[in-house]
């Protein structure tokens, strides 16, 4: 078999299961390609860089499926408030509903300046050292699961989905654009932070980071595989395990978002605190045996 699609089965495996969980999908895809020496940043095509990008749609997809009615039902309700006719007829819950899709549309723009802007930034300041890399993602990983150990444990539960605001869904949209900074930060972690801090329960927390998070990804991926198509037209050596990759992370991605909000419906975001530090010393230690 093609070691390029072992290598996208399992990176697949690995995206499906930390993209939806606050502790970065990318530093753990990014962290085993590392840790297996896959990357090749002095190639002239380097597949495996192009691959954890690509993994995304894959997780993408699973995130449509699962908020498909609830996301329908917001563009409806969003629609709705276009019309004088939509807006006398809604019910209160339908006016709601399409003030947070506003919200969200009204988020996502300025999000999506800054993200591409920092992004900029951080590329150049990192540049393609993958010690320095992880090594950031190790940082990332400790403070964040510290901050939302904190976050989750005295930050009170007052707000539902229902009681968003502009407001709050601006600060917490903007809060992922530190994801593109800092490798490691991870988007939903970063969310999820912001809306604990906020007062918004845990189920709303994931819940609103993923619907903010769902047209920034979209965007980025059009972009992503436009230009993989134009490099790599219908060969299908690189289109196969990319397929394969993206079949599993959609599956294993599906059935990971299930578990999670299930989870979150009694459960708390410490065990994944708890994880992400545990992650982070794991790799300052990997770094070390390496000698960087």
């Amino acid at each position: 078999m093609d070691i390029n699609i072992i290598r996208a089965v399992l990176l697949g495996l690995i995206q499906g299961l930390t993209e939806f969980l606050p502790i970065s999908s990318s530093a753990h895809v990014e962290f085993f390609g590392w840790l297996f020496n896959w990357f090749n940043p002095v190639a002239e095509y380097d597949f495996i860089s192009e691959l954890v990008d690509l993994l995304n749609v894959g997780t993408l997809i699973a995130m449509c499926v699962y908020f498909f009615k609830e996301g329908i039902e917001l563009i409806k309700c969003g629609f709705m408030r276009l019309s004088k006719k939509g807006k006398e007829e809604a019910s209160d819950d339908q006016k709601q509903k399409g003030k947070i899709f506003w919200y969200i549309i009204a988020a996502t723009i300025p999000t999506g300046i800054l993200y591409i802007v920092l992004n900029k930034i951080s590329e150049k300041i990192i540049g393609d050292s993958q010690s320095l890399h992880v090594l950031l993602i190790a940082i990332a990983s400790i403070i964040m699961g510290i901050l939302l150990y904190v976050v989750d444990r005295i930050c009170e539960a007052k707000k539902t989905f229902d009681n968003l605001s502009l407001k709050d869904t601006l600060i917490v949209g903007l809060s992922q654009a530190v994801a593109a900074v800092f490798p490691g930060v991870s988007r939903s972690g970063i969310t999820i932070s912001t809306s604990r801090t906020l007062k918004y329960d845990r189920t709303t927390s994931a819940k609103l980071s993923f619907f903010l998070s769902i047209p920034l990804i979209a965007a980025g991926m059009i972009v992503k595989v436009a230009g993989f198509i134009k490099d790599i037209g219908s060969d299908s050596t690189y289109w196969i395990p990319v397929l394969l990759g993206n079949l599993v992370s959609f599956v294993v991605g599906f059935l990971a978002i299930k578990v999670f909000m299930a989870y979150l419906k009694k459960g708390k975001y410490s065990i994944f605190a708890i994880y992400r530090v545990g992650f982070g010393i794991l790799l300052i230690v990997l770094l070390f045996i390496r000698g960087f």
